[in-house]
């Protein structure tokens, strides 16, 4: 067997190995050079639709230092509001305006995101690269017909075909404003300011103070945030994506056209979801987990092979014709009327603010109870139909096409009315559960829960509008008190006198109150119904 030190083949794989590990640590001693500069980035070019752009990344610092507003474009000037960082609006300025006006309320829920969030992550921002020449018209940078003569973007390649290379950036040649994400670089300039200053002003949305303050120590508090993680956060990146504000060959009015079109596709192209999307995805909040489980397993709404889907997905809403029984969205809602009563931390401190997502233990206790709560409502008679029967005959009111039973049980906004009905009875007062659904079950089957479109039906004027024959929402909080009461939920005098006041109000339609037989009646003779 041959010696390895003289195989010539093995030479030579040493000799390349030897070549490529020097090659690696000149490449290294080079970007080290490059990076450290602070006039100049290192970028990769690319070009989609006839714009070019150079992508990179910046330290948070850097992006709440060096890039301003959009509404601060010298172009906008005349328009810009230095209050509020917003361009206001007229018939002289619309044709200008690139932005959605910012909403400076939102700053906060984006600071305390950032702060107390392990995981945090914010999406690469667009940014316009912008330089004094372009705001002067007599400036050497535009010929004779107006034209630029160079980009505002000053790229030095460094590989053969231009794809890699160094980026201008020098703050005495130019000026760098937000295109798309200018909400993140509100975050992200206020979490600057409460690592500087130990406290952050809140805002309304026109950026009027609120009178109060995030600071660092309500983090410590209430996140258990380490003091050491939020000094180093401004060291952490964000991608950044650099387009030029004019083009060489463009007209001011042209780039300004395309400054403004690539806004408007940016933002077109990034379709909201639906909230029902919203709790499929989302993997923070307990009562969205809760409702996703419940939805999948069990039985009365779970998929199963002979019969039509009981979940809509992704919309709101059940058309009347729907064979569903719920949406994802209802089920969530239900959830958190319901288990918010057992576990309140569950919701965010605040609104706007992600929520904290809870222990797993604490999740499947979570999820046995609004289990229970589904095996209950399946013992109901007007469940144990869709046996034999599907939705729409159900759902549908009398008067529609086909006709229908008009059973409030089978509209998200009554069901989710019950759920939080049921929390308050069970969590708050101390209610059975099994107790309760005795009490249920005999008012469904002297159909209590159907033909909410008749006057005889106490969710007559609170879940069904006879004005517009339709179901109304806005009376689902109402629907929900009833429901406490007529279980027995309720017995203060005040509040009960409350109660009858609201209900008398609910069936009132143009000054007219109308009684439980569907006559006309004063307001007064509007009772509350028996206690069961």
């Amino acid at each position: 067997m041959k010696d390895s030190a003289s195989d010539p083949t093995a030479d030579i794989a040493r000799e390349y190995l030897e070549r490529e590990n020097k090659e690696k640590q000149v490449l290294a001693l080079l970007l080290e050079k490059f990076l450290g500069r602070k006039d100049q980035i290192l970028v990769q070019k690319t070009e989609m639709g006839g714009t070019e752009a150079y992508v990179s990344s910046v330290t948070l610092e850097w992006f709440a230092g060096r890039v301003h507003f959009a509404s601060g474009l010298p172009l906008f000037q005349k328009k810009y509001n230095p209050e509020t960082d917003n361009v206001e609006i007229d018939a002289d300025s619309i044709d200008e305006i690139q932005q959605r006006p910012l909403d400076w309320s939102r700053q906060a829920p984006l600071v305390q995101y950032l702060a107390a969030r392990d995981n945090h992550k914010f999406p690469p921002v667009l940014v316009v690269i912008n330089q004094p020449w372009v705001d002067n018209p007599k400036a050497a940078e535009w010929d004779s017909e107006g034209r630029a003569t160079k980009s505002t973007t000053d790229f030095i390649p460094l590989d053969k075909d231009g794809k890699v290379g160094l980026l201008n950036i020098s703050e005495d040649d130019v000026t760098i404003y937000a295109l798309d994400g200018q909400h993140r670089l509100m975050g992200v300039q206020g979490l600057m300011e409460l690592i500087k200053t130990r406290k952050l002003q809140r805002y309304k949305k026109d950026k009027g103070v609120d009178d109060s303050f995030i600071t660092v120590n309500d983090l410590i508090e209430k996140y258990q945030v380490d003091l050491a993680y939020l000094q180093n956060l401004p060291k952490e990146k964000i991608g950044i994506e650099f387009i030029c504000a004019v083009a060489a060959g463009e007209t001011r009015t042209q780039a300004r056209r395309r400054v403004r079109s690539i806004f408007v596709h940016v933002n077109l192209m990034a379709a909201p979801l639906t909230k029902g999307q919203l709790t499929q995805l989302n993997e923070d909040d307990g009562f969205a987990i809760v409702a996703r489980k419940i939805a999948v397993t069990h039985p009365l709404l779970e998929q199963q092979q002979e019969r039509k889907p009981r979940v809509n997905w992704n919309s709101a809403t059940v058309a009347s014709n729907s064979t569903v029984l719920t949406t994802l969205q209802a089920l969530q809602d239900m959830s958190e009327r319901y288990l918010a009563q057992k576990f309140p931390h569950w919701k965010p401190l605040e609104k706007g603010l992600i929520p904290m997502r809870p222990e797993d233990e604490e999740l499947e206790q979570g999820i046995q109870e609004f289990s229970k709560l589904f095996d209950n409502l399946a013992s109901l008679s007007s469940y144990k139909i869709l046996e034999h029967e599907d939705t729409p005959a159900l759902r549908r009111f009398s008067f529609e096409k086909d006709g229908g039973e008009g059973n409030m049980l089978f509209r998200p906004v009554a069901q989710v009315a019950l759920a939080q009905a049921l929390g308050i009875l069970v969590f708050k007062k101390g209610f059975s559960l099994a107790d309760i659904f005795k009490k249920l079950r005999k008012f469904d089957q002297q159909g209590g829960f159907s033909g909410m479109e008749y006057p005889q039906s106490l969710w007559y004027g609170i879940l069904y509008d006879p004005n517009k024959k339709r179901v109304q929402v806005a009376g689902r909080d109402l629907a929900a008190k009833l429901l406490v009461y007529i279980l027995g939920g309720i017995q203060e005098q005040m509040e009960r006198a409350e109660l009858r006041k609201a209900l008398a109000d609910a069936r009132t339609v143009e000054d007219k109150t109308i009684g439980f037989d569907g006559k006309f009646v004063e307001p007064k003779a509007v009772g509350l119904p028996t206690v069961l």
